[in-house]
């Protein structure tokens, strides 16, 4: 009776994300075929994965812009850098769980699969120009880590920050999807670029049920990005989740919400007039408020939860700029700076996992004292992220806050460039502040602690991190010629 031919599927362009989500299915089955032992065997599979997919991706380099799925799903060089930056955030991620996740006594091996599928929507996200395949990449994306932000079930602020995340994500995807509701009366299409063909042809009512729309989506995108007046549920969720989640929430959600956004404003560049100046005073307030509540944080979890805050405008900074003048100000800057920021975030919260043991953890100044003494590679470690985070010359934060900066002043947006030279000056207070705990001697009512010893997951992702950023300045240039086309 019913005849729909099956679309035609290039099955290269998605290969990336299909075989992230296989690879969690395996994960899954491996640990009900052996529940609660060793997950040595589910982190080898899931890691293995990983590589395949990455060298699924760095095949198709050399390949041209295609699209398959009925165009939901595209290939670009933007989404094939950004899946890349996603699988490298998913392995650093998974490298050093293993060790924490045991010191917590909370060594489940469904973590593993929920991340990779976690993982997989981020990849949807940053692959479409097609809003419902946004929104369900933004689901897949959430719902796992809402799990994974609980996984402590034992800590009344684990389940605190699943609770408090699951609710702000809910009330931002109801935001998105009324915009995307919007967008679709005003289009009849969910794809991205019928909206510059309704703006033109506008009826009476098109243009106002575009504009309420991409409204909504922006505010759906900005909880998730975390930026400023929507980011109130980032140092709480970042405090009680577990250290591990932490760090991939910190990388891999904000790079596909960055680059969810980044399609959305590229879709609706005709209409940059009425966004444009929006971003450019958000971007002003995120830095300012990250910075500026970092300052006065007594916990170093929470104090990079502020800092990521900062970083999302940076890097907003750099996005206003690319649209505010596409033909001098590239994308090179957004997605150099997401690797450089992937890296020394994540090496930061690995190092931190450190303060794990017996069950227990706690992440507070006085709990890092004496670092250098009982791990003196750490402490050398945290040196290297923190450098980074601040834009010390030498390593691959300085080059990427100074590619913001200077696109910036290209794009004339010289307020914001100032604006983000007075907050990374403000940031060496907090990540100089982090790096002093490692060398304060402990008091001398406390029980001097014993050294420590790094597992080999934990040694492989501080190296891999810290090779990365001192790799990344390097070889800029050869970074420069591969992120373009």
């Amino acid at each position: 009776m019913f005849n729909f031919p099956p679309p035609d599927i290039d099955w290269t362009v998605v290969a990336p994300t299909t075989i992230v989500a296989i690879t969690g299915i395996l994960a899954l089955i491996f640990e009900m075929l052996r529940p609660k032992q060793n997950n040595n065997m589910i982190v080898a599979i899931s890691l293995l994965g990983l590589i395949a997919a990455g060298v699924s991706v760095v095949a198709q380099f050399p390949s041209v812009d295609a699209s398959t799925l009925g165009d939901m799903v595209m290939r670009d060089r933007f989404g094939l850098i950004i899946q890349l930056l996603l699988i490298l955030a998913g392995f650093l991620s998974i490298l050093f769980s293993e060790g924490y996740l045991r010191e917590k006594r909370i060594p489940f091996g469904e973590f593993y699969p929920l991340l990779l599928w976690s993982l997989t929507g981020a990849m949807v996200m940053s692959t479409s120009n097609n809003l419902l395949m946004i929104f369900l990449g933004l689901e897949i994306l959430s719902i796992a880590l809402y799990v994974m932000a609980g996984l402590s079930r034992s800590e009344n602020k684990s389940e605190e920050s699943a609770l408090k995340y699951f609710l702000l994500g809910a009330f931002a995807s109801g935001f998105l999807l009324y915009g995307i509701a919007l967008i679709y009366g005003a289009t009849g299409s969910l794809d991205l670029t019928m909206i510059v063909n309704a703006w033109i042809r506008s009826s009476t009512a098109a243009p106002t049920l575009i504009l309420f729309g991409l409204g909504m989506i922006l505010i759906g995108l900005s909880f998730k990005a975390a930026f400023v007046p929507f980011h109130q549920w980032t140092p709480d969720v970042y405090q009680g989740a577990p250290t591990n989640v932490t760090a991939f929430m910190a990388a891999g959600s904000k790079i596909g919400a960055l680059a969810a956004l980044w399609r959305v404003l590229d879709g609706a560049m005709p209409l940059r007039e009425y966004w444009l100046p929006a971003l450019f005073w958000i971007a002003i307030i995120t830095m300012c408020v990250g910075n500026l509540l970092a300052l006065v944080q007594k916990d170093v979890k929470r104090v990079l939860g502020y800092s990521s805050i900062a970083h999302a405008g940076y890097i907003l900074v750099a996005i206003v700029a690319h649209f505010k003048d596409p033909a001098n100000v590239g994308t090179n800057t957004i997605v150099y700076y997401l690797l450089s920021y992937t890296l020394m975030t994540i090496g930061a919260f690995a190092v931190i996992t450190l303060a794990a043991s017996k069950g227990k953890e706690s992440t507070s100044f006085d709990d890092l004292r004496g670092l250098v003494k009982r791990s003196p590679f750490a402490a050398g470690s945290i040196i290297v992220f923190m450098a980074s985070l601040i834009g010390i010359p030498g390593t691959s934060g300085f080059i990427g806050k100074f590619m913001i900066f200077n696109d910036a002043l290209k794009a004339g947006l010289t307020p914001l460039a100032i604006v983000l030279a007075i907050n990374s000056i403000l940031s060496i207070a907090y990540y100089l502040g982090i790096a002093k705990a490692m060398f304060v001697e402990e008091s001398a009512d406390q029980t001097p602690a014993p050294r420590l010893r790094l597992d080999p997951g934990l040694t492989a992702a501080c190296v891999l991190c810290v090779a990365g950023i001192f790799g990344a300045f390097v070889f800029y240039a050869p970074l420069m010629r591969a992120f373009t086309r």
